[in-house]
């Protein structure tokens, strides 16, 4: 069981620069503390999930403090969903909440990340509202 704390740590991936401030900025007025990452691969980078390994992933035990990772689904190089199924591949990792966000509703990709593994999908822009759901959902979804 991790520990939360006051301060949930947040790994927030996406592409757009200003999607990733405006994320990062609702999540901090959450008292959430975020990380950011512009892609997939560097998010893999900061998780410490080596990308070329087949199978079992290689993870860090000192980078598994996130409490939850908010990815964009549509991403050069590393979409969302493939981000999701890494996080969910890793031994360490796959109990960390996944949640995809994208501009596009699009049911067949929202089915497939929740089939996958994901917490939830939120369309954008994320509003105040959605972080706070969020939040509440992340301190009572682990059991």
């Amino acid at each position: 069981m991790a520990d939360y704390g006051d301060e949930p740590h947040v790994l927030a991936v996406d592409d757009n620069l200003v999607d990733r401030k405006m994320i990062e900025a609702l999540l901090k007025n959450s008292s959430c503390r975020v990380t950011t990452a512009e892609n997939g691969m560097r998010a893999l980078e900061y998780l410490g999930i080596r990308d070329d390994q087949p199978g079992e992933s290689s993870v860090s035990a000192t980078t598994s403090k996130v409490n939850l990772i908010i990815t964009d689904y549509c991403m050069p190089g590393m979409t969302g969903f493939e981000l999701l199924k890494k996080v969910k591949g890793s031994s360490i990792l796959k109990e960390v909440p996944v949640v995809i966000v994208s501009s596009e509703n699009v049911p067949t990709r929202i089915n497939k990340c929740l089939a996958e593994g994901a917490q939830m999908f939120m369309l954008k822009p994320l509003k105040a509202s959605d972080v706070k759901k969020l939040r509440c959902h992340l301190m009572n979804c682990r059991t």
